[in-house]
């Protein structure tokens, strides 16, 4: 059975561009959100890395690591990050991990442990290694994504997403669709109106169970 939402995420040890990282000695007390890609120098992935490079303030200001996952060598991660320098115009700072041995792209069900996967393999051997995971401070999963190969992330998605996993871990809201920090969220049907309005002010009934409250 694959990796699910509130599995703990799988530890790990391996080289990476920043040294030797432990994954879960690595995320800490914040969030840390795993991006995975089949291949280094491929032309999607270097958009997206780029992409994330730009956005790493916005990352830091969320208490969130970011980590990459290739399944190349540190070597060719260091060169191809002088690809990503240059079409990105800022250095990609975060880690991006060896997963040549594809230890990591396995434990998190990346692709089937059955994969043929021979020498000189190419990134159509590895293709469902394009997934994201956001891992909250427990290191539990909390939000996963996996796209083909054509489909480039939308990273300000992820980073919604990642505001909206903040914004509710271990609160009784969650967030309506295309939800945007600032706005109102809807109280958890295990929280009565009158405890509701008591706590969190007047309600936005919509309906019996779609109630709309200011985020305290």
């Amino acid at each position: 059975m694959g990796l699910r939402i509130n599995d703990i995420a799988p530890d790990f040890t391996a080289d990476s561009t920043k040294g030797t990282i432990r994954f879960h000695d690595f995320v800490g007390d914040g969030y840390a959100i795993v991006f995975s890609h089949p291949k280094d120098f491929t032309p999607v992935c270097t958009t997206e890395f780029g992409a994330v490079a730009q956005m790493a303030p916005e990352f830091e200001k969320r208490r969130t690591k970011v980590i990459g996952v290739s399944v190349d060598s540190v070597a060719d991660h260091q060169k191809w990050n002088r690809d990503i320098e240059a079409v990105a115009g800022v250095p990609a700072n975060f880690p991006i991990i060896d997963d040549s041995s594809l230890t990591v792209a396995k434990a998190y069900d990346m692709l089937p442990a059955e994969a043929i996967l021979p020498d000189g393999r190419t990134p159509d051997h590895t293709q469902t290694v394009r997934t994201v995971f956001i891992i909250g401070p427990d290191k539990k999963v909390r939000l996963t994504m996996t796209y083909p190969m054509s489909v480039g992330r939308n990273f300000a998605e992820i980073l919604r997403a990642l505001d909206a996993v903040q914004a509710t871990d271990g609160a009784p809201f969650s967030t309506p669709a295309n939800w945007m920090p600032g706005e109102d969220v809807i109280v958890k049907g295990s929280v009565p109106t009158p405890e509701a309005e008591q706590r969190f002010g007047k309600l936005d009934i919509k309906l019996p169970y779609l109630r709309f409250a200011k985020r305290p």
